[in-house]
């Protein structure tokens, strides 16, 4: 915000014909929409509502809250909150993608907001953010700051996507080469197009994380089980950070 300097005489005069000009068109921007307020975007390509979808569970995991497509050679990962399941990572080969649904309002799409305030929170830890119209729609690619396991500091290069349904919010984190490589990156985002949203007719406050189940053949796994030990299982227990490729790098 600029601050204005005091004039004099006719220069003041002046001055103050302009600040009411800039007041005038300052208050009838304050009065068209926020962008964080605008209705959801259509969405021709998906992520799909659970209305739009004859078949959901057709090469899809119904993990209740979202159903996630099944592709070969995946691992689903699940994140807990408390007792909740509230988000679901595919992780194939050196790229993963999270996967985490949310109530919003009717009318409203809350994509907008949520950039905003991811954007802020990685900037005050020391990250950079770089805000940029992706194959999803508007999307933040961050260079976010963590410690490395000898205790050095290092970048984690993250895309931030999300798309405004109806009534629900879901939000994409893709890591790995898929952060970095197009190339990497067009099966996670079509995972993301092909996912279907399962709100639910109750009541819910905006932002709620709509919770997931597992699907009634899936055996939990604790963290630091070797796949090979996992009796086959497409899932296993905990969040661990991927750390894969140069999604992390070392800062001298």
């Amino acid at each position: 915000m600029f601050g204005r300097r005091k004039k004099s005489g006719a220069a003041e005069d002046a001055a103050g014909e302009a600040e009411q000009v800039v007041d005038a068109v300052e208050d009838e921007d304050a009065a068209q929409p926020r962008r964080v307020n605008l209705p959801p975007a259509p969405r021709p390509d998906g992520p799909w509502d659970i209305s739009e979808v004859t078949k959901p569970d057709e090469g899809r995991v119904d993990l209740g809250g979202v159903f996630v497509p099944g592709v070969e050679g995946m691992e689903l990962r699940v994140e807990v909150a408390g007792d909740a399941i509230v988000a679901a990572t595919v992780v194939l080969r050196d790229s993963a993608v999270q996967l985490q649904a949310f109530a919003a309002p009717k009318n409203e799409g809350i994509w907008g907001e949520v950039r905003d305030e991811i954007a802020t929170g990685i900037v005050e830890q020391g990250g950079v953010i770089d805000e940029v119209e992706g194959p999803l729609g508007w999307e933040l690619r961050a260079q976010v700051p963590v410690q490395l396991p000898d205790g050095n500091r290092g970048v984690q290069l993250v895309r931030f996507v999300g798309v405004d349904g109806p009534r629900w919010f879901l939000r994409g984190v893709i890591s790995g080469q898929g952060a970095v490589q197009p190339e990497a990156a067009g099966l996670l985002e079509q995972i993301v197009r092909d996912t279907v949203v399962v709100r639910g007719d109750g009541p819910m406050a905006p932002r709620d994380p709509i919770v997931l189940k597992l699907p009634n053949d899936a055996q939990m796994v604790p963290d630091g089980v070797q796949q090979e030990e996992q009796e086959n299982s497409r899932f296993s227990g905990g969040m661990g950070q991927l750390q894969r490729g140069p999604e992390i790098s070392e800062i001298r």
